[in-house]
């Protein structure tokens, strides 16, 4: 089993810039691909990024091209999201998840999360 834990969330005015964090417990880590996702009040959970095991492959969302990259640490059993030159519609709850299938977007591949972490981009 793998255990994730978001940081990194917060407050911030739009064209401004986050450095989400996911970091996973166990010795398994590099044999997961891993996702960000997001939700919105009052919407579905919506895909944001993958990548793969190693790293050499990534995989966005269209609306994040360009502002967002996925990178993991396997040494730090960690996982990031940095994003840059946020808007209000990338306000809500972002979620890191671990699976065992190739940059996948749908929620239904990924097998743990975590519990997320609040991101509000104000206007």
């Amino acid at each position: 089993q793998v255990q994730l834990v978001e940081s990194g969330g917060a407050l911030v005015q739009a064209g401004g810039s986050l450095r989400l964090s996911c970091a996973a417990s166990g010795r398994t880590f590099n044999s997961y691909a891993m996702g960000w996702f997001r939700q919105a009040q009052g919407k579905e959970r919506a895909f944001v990024a993958s990548i793969s095991w190693t790293g050499g492959g990534t995989y966005y969302v269209d609306s994040v091209k360009g502002r967002f990259t996925i990178s993991r640490d396997n040494a730090k059993n960690t996982v990031y999201l940095q994003m840059n030159s946020l808007k209000p519609e990338d306000t809500g709850v972002y979620y890191c998840a671990a699976g065992n299938h190739y940059l996948r977007s749908n929620p239904l591949d990924y097998d743990y999360w975590g519990q997320g972490t609040q991101v509000t981009v104000s206007s």
